[in-house]
């Protein structure tokens, strides 16, 4: 079952503030009341222990106020400056592999409302070349990542395993083959923007008839790394500025199985100038 964290931790913040203002607002002042009429009908017999359980909170408020503070600070910081995401599947390889988790900035492109994705205040837009994290479009309850090949404007073309913008043909190198006595995977460095990244193809599955792309206004064109092996663009479509959730930008942590490995932590995009 999908599980959408981001709704469910707006209600819990709305639940648990509601619960707070109501106490500051009604109970509180009732259980101060209650405490002054004793105090004062009591005069020199008054009992401190009496005082504090009439100003004790019940349960049903202490818990929440306990945890408003902390929820609206996690809501904060997941919804407009990083998240953490775990990777589920391969389909980025090998640029992440399952078990990476990454940190995904969330004011990079804009500051939106939790839950909605309306922007509210305009930051910047993504580039070819960012590794994008966004809602899938045909489920947004699930979060998908994928990289930006095409903006708003572009005219993309993919063609025998190649990456066509604008009519120009995107730069790549080959960096790899395995296993090196009959390969049959190939790794190559993929020049996109003012960044570059390694892709992964199967050099012997069958090539797909070309494949165009105009894509229009507020929406992006993306593909996985590993371009024989994602479920991306090429199947579903455009992914619409109203889905993106972040730019991923770098992994913090890998986590193949129960221990923790920091071996892998890097920023995701090299930049051409750092060669």
């Amino acid at each position: 079952m999908d599980i959408d964290f981001t709704f469910w931790l707006v209600v819990l913040v709305g639940v648990t503030g509601f619960v707070s203002l109501l106490d500051l607002a009604y109970f509180g002042p009732r259980r101060n009341a209650a405490a002054a009429r004793y105090q004062q009908q009591a005069g020199d017999k008054v009992e401190p222990a009496m005082v504090e359980t009439l100003k004790r909170e019940p349960e049903w408020i202490e818990y929440p106020k306990a945890f408003f503070p902390v929820l609206a600070v996690v809501l904060i910081l997941r919804s407009f400056l990083v998240e953490p995401f775990k990777i589920p599947s391969g389909s980025m390889l090998p640029t992440l592999e399952i078990g990476d988790y990454i940190l995904v900035n969330k004011f990079a492109y804009g500051l939106r409302l939790p839950v909605l994705g309306t922007e509210v205040v305009q930051i910047g837009k993504p580039a070819r070349g960012d590794v994008l994290v966004f809602r899938y479009p045909e489920n947004p309850n699930i979060n998908f990542i994928k990289r930006v090949v095409g903006v708003p404007g572009d005219k993309v073309r993919y063609e025998d395993k190649r990456l066509y913008i604008n009519g120009e043909l995107v730069e790549q190198r080959l960096d790899a083959q395995f296993p090196p006595s009959q390969p049959r995977v190939a790794i190559y460095n993929e020049t996109l923007g003012n960044f570059h990244h390694e892709t992964q193809v199967e050099l012997h599955r069958n090539f797909q008839p070309p494949q165009e792309w105009d894509v229009p206004a507020d929406s992006y064109l993306v593909f996985g790394d590993n371009r024989d092996n994602s479920r991306d663009s090429r199947f579903w479509g455009y992914v619409p500025d109203k889905l993106i959730v972040g730019k991923a930008f770098a992994i913090w942590m890998h986590m193949p199985s129960w221990v923790p490995s920091f071996s892998r932590n890097r920023l995701l995009t090299k930049d051409l100038d750092a060669d």
